[in-house]
């Protein structure tokens, strides 16, 4: 149990104190879920008796809100609720994954490498480089949330920091830090189907890069790094000395100490490790792989590696952990191998119960219609202001971000937004390239305060681990300096990036000039 001097009481964290304790008077997250799914049932019934003008951009007409509450409604509901939280689609790969983190934790190889780690990393450098870990973890779609962050935890407590300013760090880098990444992923090319084909309505024959965001979102992340290293020291950690902390770590761990068999076992995990990594860059590397998409791509989301990340987080953390419990002497029989398995399973049990209740309320808020609805009157409203392009750019991110605490899916909201958007841009002279950065930065700024970004109620768990009072609100107040300070900082970034001319990405313009 660790505690520390009382914490310093400015403005902002007199602020930020009173959205903690609003926050935790709320229910439990998993009685909030259900109470918001009722909420949008009524506002649905309530919305469904008007008309709309704004154009829904998927179906080409009329946006319409539906009725959750007609019988045809409750009984697909109700027929559908076991599909819905089995389908909920961070269930299945937190869970995967967890198993085989699990035996690499409880085997102790995780702690004895995080050791080694702190062994030879200078402890001031600790917070940025635990924040590019979880940016550059985009790269394997949803690794970072079930890989990343929990680690974070763990890292700043062998260091002897509190373990909820690593989580935080991690959360920030791996959610906050969203589209900051100097690795080209499959959200790339994603986006850039949506932008293109919205910029088509206006010139049918313009062609955009999957690329075309990649030199702005790589210099983010030396921005998000320094960013969020200095939010994590300066101001989330000192609010967090007075919060006691459960640790099971002895001193010896704390200071990184390893015995030489654990050393000995230890080199040998890594070995198998690395020779499991050597294999899937042979069997990856030809270019008619089985692991590539039908256009020979590794990164692009139809490949089979990409689906397959959590599978091989799974085996790529199981055998070495396998390989150093039984050398260490921790796993003297298969048994012990099952059983640290279902440690790991047991401590994600309350993240179940919420991820069922999460999993139905999100579902209804989709079926609604209700989000889309906010995107396009924002987007509308945004259009009809008709402001400079500067002023519009900066409306789109912070509209993108507002719109984001509803809809989660970066795909989803900018197929809403992005047909009004970038014509209306371009009719300015601006490029797509340029209104996909800017719609960019807003998704990523307020990932990491909304309670309905599906990964959230994990976070919470993960926090639960060492501050058992962690709740909602708790959390929050904890990323809000996080948010603030992005959404505020990579904005002027994009803003000074763009007035000096930097190049956004392969074959990308700044300008919309007809051909």
């Amino acid at each position: 149990m660790s505690t520390v001097a009382t914490k310093p009481k400015g403005f902002v964290n007199r602020a930020l104190d009173l959205i903690e304790r609003g926050g935790n008077k709320l229910p439990d997250p998993a009685i909030l879920f259900v109470i918001l799914m009722f909420a949008i049932w009524l506002l649905s019934a309530g919305l469904s008796t008007f008309e709309f003008s704004e154009i829904d951009p998927r179906s080409k007409s009329p946006i319409i809100i539906n009725n959750l509450l007609t019988g045809a409604s409750l009984a697909a509901f109700l027929s559908g609720m076991v599909t819905t939280f089995t389908s909920f689609a961070p269930l299945g790969i937190v869970l995967v994954a967890m198993l085989g983190v699990g035996v690499a934790e409880h085997s102790g190889f995780i702690n004895t490498g995080i050791k080694a780690m702190l062994g030879i990393t200078p402890k001031m450098l600790l917070t940025p480089m635990l924040i590019l870990v979880a940016i550059v973890s985009h790269t394997a779609t949803d690794a970072g949330y079930v890989l990343v962050i929990p680690l974070g935890g763990v890292i700043f407590l062998a260091a002897g920091r509190h373990p909820i300013a690593g989580i935080a760090a991690a959360f920030a880098g791996v959610s906050g830090g969203f589209s900051a990444n100097f690795i080209p992923s499959g959200i790339d090319p994603l986006l850039q189907g949506f932008t293109q084909s919205a910029a088509q309505l206006i010139d049918p024959n313009i062609q955009l890069n999957p690329l075309n965001n990649w030199f702005f979102t790589s210099a983010s992340t030396l921005v998000i790094m320094l960013l969020g290293w200095f939010v994590t020291d300066k101001i989330v950690e000192p609010r967090l000395q007075s919060t006691p902390y459960e640790s099971d770590l002895s001193e010896d761990n704390a200071m990184g100490k390893l015995t030489t068999k654990e050393k000995k076992a230890f080199l040998i995990a890594c070995g198998v490790m690395l020779a499991s990594l050597v294999l899937l860059f042979i069997w990856a590397w030809p270019s008619d792989s089985a692991l590539r998409s039908e256009k020979g791509e590794l990164t692009a989301l139809a490949a089979p590696i990409m689906k397959s990340i959590v599978p091989l987080i799974f085996i790529i953390f199981l055998i070495p952990g396998i390989v150093y419990g039984g050398l260490s002497g921790v796993f003297k029989k298969s048994k012990d191998i099952i059983d640290s398995m279902t440690k790991s399973m047991s401590g994600m049990s309350y993240y179940i119960v919420m991820a069922f209740f999460c999993a139905l309320f999100i579902d209804a808020f989709s079926k609604s219609n209700i989000g889309a609805l906010l995107a396009l009157k924002g987007a509308s409203v945004l259009k009809s202001l008709a402001l400079p392009g500067q002023v519009t750019i900066v409306g789109i991110i912070f509209l993108t971000a507002f719109v984001n605490l509803f809809i989660g899916s970066a795909s989803a909201k900018w197929a809403l937004i992005g047909p009004i958007m970038v014509p209306m841009l371009m009719q300015l002279g601006i490029s797509p390239d340029l209104t996909q950065a800017a719609y960019r930065v807003g998704d990523s700024v307020s990932n990491i305060v909304t309670p309905l970004m599906p990964y959230f109620p994990l976070v919470v768990v993960f926090c639960h681990k060492y501050v058992k009072s962690t709740g909602i609100g708790t959390l929050v107040s904890i990323m809000i300096p996080y948010s603030v300070a992005f959404a505020i900082v990579w904005t002027i970034f994009l803003l000074v990036y763009w007035a000096i001319g930097f190049p956004l990405g392969i074959q990308a313009t700044y300008d919309y000039i007809p051909g």
